[in-house]
């Protein structure tokens, strides 16, 4: 009988680090990056991968927000899905968005959450074992790893966040160090309703 394991996640919205994000992930270098990467490597970055530049088909830094949640998952993923490849998922109900993706690496996952400016969600965490991290804080102890290539320590998602998301009730849960679960509250709109008032038969 296997244990499940389900924690909540703070979500954090005042991010003070300097220059986050500034180097961009280019295709030439992702494809010399992989060419050259271990399995560990794959696994963060490989094919259906949420962390994946090419998740969508085609290659998109995923340090650049991306406006998911105007995508169809069913049509965004379908090859993945008929193929198998894909653990992620993101819909819509009355009330919230929803995102569920797999995380890389074997459980102990660093993921972090933030919301961003009330703009951007933004899903990041180091898949590189601690003791390079030491090592390389050692040497460089003022910079923080998503300043530089932050593809060799880590992984990042950045997704726009819908005009009616209210990133103030936003949820982040991790079941069994692997599965992450994010909740997003839509905010109540009544312009809806004045808008089914305004049309004529």
């Amino acid at each position: 009988m296997t244990t499940t394991t389900h924690k909540q996640l703070e979500v954090l919205t005042d991010d003070q680090t300097p220059q986050k994000w500034c180097v961009l992930l280019k295709e030439e270098v992702f494809k010399k990056f992989m060419s050259q990467g271990s399995p560990i490597v794959h696994k963060v970055f490989g094919v259906g991968s949420f962390f994946s530049p090419l998740l969508f088909g085609k290659f998109f830094d995923p340090s650049d927000a991306f406006p998911l949640w105007e995508f169809e998952s069913d049509i965004l993923l379908s090859s993945l899905r008929s193929s198998g490849q894909s653990t992620i998922d993101w819909f819509q109900t009355d009330k919230d968005y929803v995102l569920k993706a797999e995380l890389p690496g074997e459980g102990k996952n660093s993921v972090q959450v933030y919301a961003e400016n009330g703009k951007v969600l933004e899903i990041s965490g180091q898949w590189k074992q601690q003791q390079q991290q030491r090592d390389q804080s050692k040497t460089n102890s003022a910079r923080d790893w998503r300043s530089g290539n932050w593809w060799e320590s880590g992984y990042v998602r950045r997704l726009e966040l819908p005009q009616d998301a209210d990133w103030r009730k936003m949820e982040a849960y991790v079941t069994n160090d692997l599965i992450l679960e994010i909740k997003i509250h839509k905010i109540n709109n009544s312009l809806d309703s004045d808008n089914n008032q305004n049309t004529t038969a």
